[in-house]
């Protein structure tokens, strides 16, 4: 009798993970043709998601708000953001977390020019391309601030990334903000056209977070740490494999590979390990910084700086690398 209760009971814990596993909630993430973003494309590829028992279902988006509105909605569970776009999404309600840093930018982000702009200061006037509240939108406020100059000084035209550079080549606009593989195309496009301005110049300005509503992070643990190990194991491949895994990212954006190469060079990825010695050292300061320069540019909007517990969860984080 003991037995056949036990065979029951197997069978009957057998078809609740078998029912499991076919109803398992797809993971809807949400992503722009970044290079830094690169290891997401090849973990589905190489099929890490899999590999870690998550299933990821991944969406291309040319603009922050619309990818930023899809996660406020439910529509996405999952978003790779920028810093910035976490503490302005903060300042407008939105509940997004970030548990997993992917990517920081040096030459990767830029403002380019044509001819006869070689300064900033020699944008006063012209019209600049470059999509509102994004990455770009931080760099072209901390440069103008960097030059005694405020956004009163420029004419911005909004548009994405994706299209700013190829404004600048068909002289729709004087100035374009974009990031790679954008600058790389346009720099080809002949020698009147110039980066004048980068990320590096202030390192950690320019960073991006896996992020999701607080509320899913805390009812998917497993999934946020598939996702997590999917990424370690992306990044880890692609180190391990530079030819194959270039190759891969540089299809998934659209980029030429000899336009990418020099591109990513611009570009750190962090796997899991990095990520804690990067959010134990000088990241989160560097999320306060941004914040500061967000509020001092543009107080209507950034009316509070949030602190690091504002706009991180990472626990799931640290029970991976245990």
């Amino acid at each position: 009798m003991l037995k056949k209760m036990g065979f029951a009971l197997a069978l009957i814990v057998a078809v609740a993970a078998a029912t499991s596993a076919v109803t398992a909630e797809t993971v809807k993430l949400g992503l722009q043709p970044w290079l830094g973003y690169g290891p997401l494309w090849v973990a589905e590829q190489k099929g890490f998601f899999k590999k870690h028992n998550v299933d990821v279902e991944l969406t291309t988006f040319n603009w922050d708000n619309d990818m930023t509105a899809a996660l406020a909605s439910g529509n996405l569970h999952v978003i790779a953001a920028a810093t910035n776009s976490m503490i302005s999404n903060f300042n407008k309600g939105v509940d997004q977390k970030g548990f997993l840093v992917l990517d920081v930018s040096f030459e990767a982000d830029a403002i380019i020019v044509g001819s006869g702009i070689s300064t900033i200061a020699d944008l006063k006037g012209k019209k600049v391309a470059f999509e509102s509240g994004s990455t770009s939108d931080l760099l072209m406020n901390y440069a103008l601030k960097e030059n005694s100059m405020t956004m009163a000084d420029i004419e911005h035209v909004p548009m994405g990334a994706s299209e700013a550079g190829l404004a600048l080549i068909a002289g729709r606009v004087d100035a374009a903000v974009t990031y790679e593989p954008y600058i790389s195309t346009a720099l080809t496009q002949g020698s009147g056209y110039a980066a004048i301005y980068t990320a590096a110049k202030k390192p950690g300005l320019i960073s991006d977070m896996l992020t999701a509503s607080s509320q899913w992070i805390k009812a998917h643990p497993t999934d946020v740490e598939g996702v997590i190990r999917a990424w370690d194991d992306a990044v880890n491949f692609i180190r391990d494999n530079p030819a194959e895994g270039s190759t891969m990212i540089a299809k998934a954006v659209g980029s030429p590979m000899e336009e990418f190469k020099p591109a990513f060079e611009g570009v750190r990825l962090f796997n899991v390990f990095e990520n804690v010695r990067f959010l134990r050292g000088t990241f989160q300061a560097t999320m306060l910084e941004i914040g500061e320069i967000m509020h001092e540019t543009n107080p209507a909007e950034i009316k509070k700086i949030p602190t690091a517990d504002d706009l991180l969860i990472l626990d799931r984080l640290h029970a991976v690398i245990k």
